[in-house]
């Protein structure tokens, strides 16, 4: 081994280690002007630092290791983007995991059969079901239809009941 491998040999060793890790606040701030999200952005500096030490026999003395660095950055920037634009999987999935509610179609119908089911309730079983439903009391319910509490526990069970048969599966309980 002549004397210009072992001083290549020794500095792309230690030294570029040493160099790419003080490199890596400037590699971050770069990765932010590629990359949107800081996990994004810690992807790339950490996969470009794992290129370069992979590399670190590659690299020439006297160059600047910043440009270097930047250079591999660049590099698997465009590598990462070019492989995502082929990519498509899984896309559809992903958007339909982020529907929080039915769409507001599906709201509408079954308001609507809601409504007709209630509507078809006798009159004092609906009524007592809606004051029951808005949060009254069984017993101020009882007062303001003018019966007992019993009849209003029971015209309420008749109404739920008669609501699950006609709705089906929506559970009122």
């Amino acid at each position: 081994m002549n004397q210009i491998d072992t001083v290549r040999t020794r500095y792309s060793g230690d030294a570029v280690q040493r160099g790419v890790e003080e490199q890596i606040p400037a590699l971050r701030r770069f990765a932010r002007r590629l990359v949107g999200s800081n996990e994004e952005v810690d992807d790339l500096v950490q996969e470009t630092v794992a290129r370069a030490l992979n590399a670190a026999t590659q690299f020439q003395p006297g160059t600047a290791l910043k440009s270097w660095l930047f250079t591999i950055m660049r590099n698997t920037f465009c590598t990462i983007y070019r492989v995502r634009q082929r990519e498509h999987v899984g896309i559809e999935d992903a958007m339909a995991a982020r529907l929080s509610i039915a769409p507001p179609q599906e709201w509408a119908v079954r308001r609507n059969e809601m409504q007709s089911a209630l509507d078809r309730l006798p009159g004092q079983v609906r009524e007592a079901l809606m004051l029951i439903a808005i949060g009254t009391s069984y017993d101020e319910t009882a007062r303001i239809c003018q019966c007992e509490v019993g009849t209003v526990k029971s015209r309420v069970n008749r109404a739920r009941k008669a609501l699950t048969e006609q709705l089906g599966d929506v559970s009122l309980r």
